[in-house]
This record gives C-alpha cells, sequence and structure tokens, in this order.
C-alpha cells in the first residue's frame, strides 16, 4: 500500500514539474522559473523520495534565477556603475578602483580643479564621504581658498559640515551655504561623469580580456 502511496506521489510530482516547465517555455520565460515551481510543488508531496526529487529541482531553480547576479556584480566591483551613488561612497573603497581613479581625475580636470598633491586617495583620505571631498575641492577652486584647511575641518573627530568650513575659511560676507550648495552641484556632475566613464572603461577592457 505504502509503495503504491509513493509511486503515485512520484509520478504526480514528476507531471506536475513537466507541465509547469512546458507552460514557463511556451510562454517564453527562463527555464529556471519553470523548475523553481516545479521544485516547490514536489517538496510540498510530504513523501521522502517526493521532498528529494522536489528539492533538487528547487536547487536547480535558484541557479537559474540567480545566473544574472554575478553579472550585474560586475559593473560595481569592476567598473563603478550601474545605480551605486558615487558621492556616498567612502573614499578608501571606491578610488582603489583604477578606471574610476583615472575617470573622476580627468573629469575635475576637465572642470578646471587642481587635486591637491595630484594623488585623489590622499587628498580624500579621511573625508565621510567622496561627494564632500570633491565638493570641498570646488570651493577651493571657486573663492581661491586652501583645501587642506578644509579638509582639516571636515575630518577627524570634530569634523565640520562643508558650509562650516566655508564659513570659517572663506573671506568675510560669504554665502557659505549658497557656496555649499553650488559646489556639491558641481561634484555631482563630475562623479556623474567619472562614473560613466568607467564603466565604459570597464566594460572595454572586459571585452578585450574575453577576446583574448
Amino acid at each position: 500500500m505504502k509503495k503504491s502511496i509513493l509511486a503515485h506521489s512520484l509520478a504526480l510530482s514528476a507531471l506536475l514539474v513537466f507541465s509547469v516547465t512546458a507552460f514557463a517555455q511556451a510562454h517564453g520565460r527562463p527555464a529556471g522559473v519553470g523548475a523553481g515551481l516545479g521544485g516547490g510543488l514536489g517538496a510540498g508531496a510530504g513523501l521522502g523520495a517526493g521532498n528529494g526529487i522536489g528539492a533538487g529541482m528547487g536547487a536547480n531553480a535558484g541557479l537559474g534565477a540567480n545566473a544574472n547576479l554575478g553579472r550585474a556584480n560586475v559593473g560595481m566591483n569592476g567598473g563603478a556603475g550601474g545605480n551605486v551613488n558615487l558621492a556616498r561612497q567612502s573614499p578608501g573603497s571606491v578610488l582603489t578602483n583604477t578606471h574610476l581613479n583615472t575617470s573622476l581625475t580627468a573629469a575635475l580636470d576637465k572642470s578646471g580643479v587642481s587635486i591637491p598633491g595630484g594623488n585623489l586617495q590622499t587628498a580624500c583620505a579621511g573625508f565621510k564621504n567622496l561627494g564632500e571631498c570633491v565638493a570641498a575641492m570646488h570651493v577651493a577652486q571657486n573663492l581661491n581658498i586652501p583645501f587642506a584647511s578644509l579638509q582639516s575641518q571636515m575630518t577627524g573627530s570634530g569634523a565640520v559640515s562643508l558650509g562650516k568650513a566655508i564659513k570659517s575659511t572663506a573671506a568675510e560676507g560669504t554665502n557659505a551655504k549658497k557656496e555649499a550648495k553650488r559646489a556639491t552641484k558641481q561634484a555631482k556632475s563630475d562623479l556623474k561623469a567619472a562614473q560613466s566613464a568607467s564603466a565604459a572603461a570597464s566594460a572595454s577592457a572586459h571585452a578585450s580580456g574575453s577576446a583574448s
């Protein structure tokens, strides 16, 4: 009797898996999706053998569904692409990316901003995020004040905002709030350009590596 129930359950599970997979393929859906549904149905059979088949199918379906995750991360790790908000990233974590470092250096140069010491990683060391560092560089350029002064106030245990750093460093009468907003907008523009260029350079390098 038990063998009969087991055989019936196995047959039913196989039929359901086949039907769901065929339906998914007929409607243009990835095979992984159909297998995932089949896996769930198999696992619900309640018998040992049925569970084994369902679990196996489910595992394969998971691989199919997640197959694109590796490619999705290439932009972030390889070229700081995708939807990553560079302005909020820690300078130390993103400037080690050669493509991004080079692209941002070029973007700043195009905007007429000279990187203090000629090294982005050194200049941005200690800043809470990359956006603040680039904005501070623009303020130094716009108001002709020492970047080192802004850097010393905006980093460390007693760090202050860009606006406060401007207020205590720029000439009397300077609208610190307005200048901070202006520099932040300029920084966003540079970071956007750098991100696009970095992603393109990374994709090109990846394509060249694949071709060879």
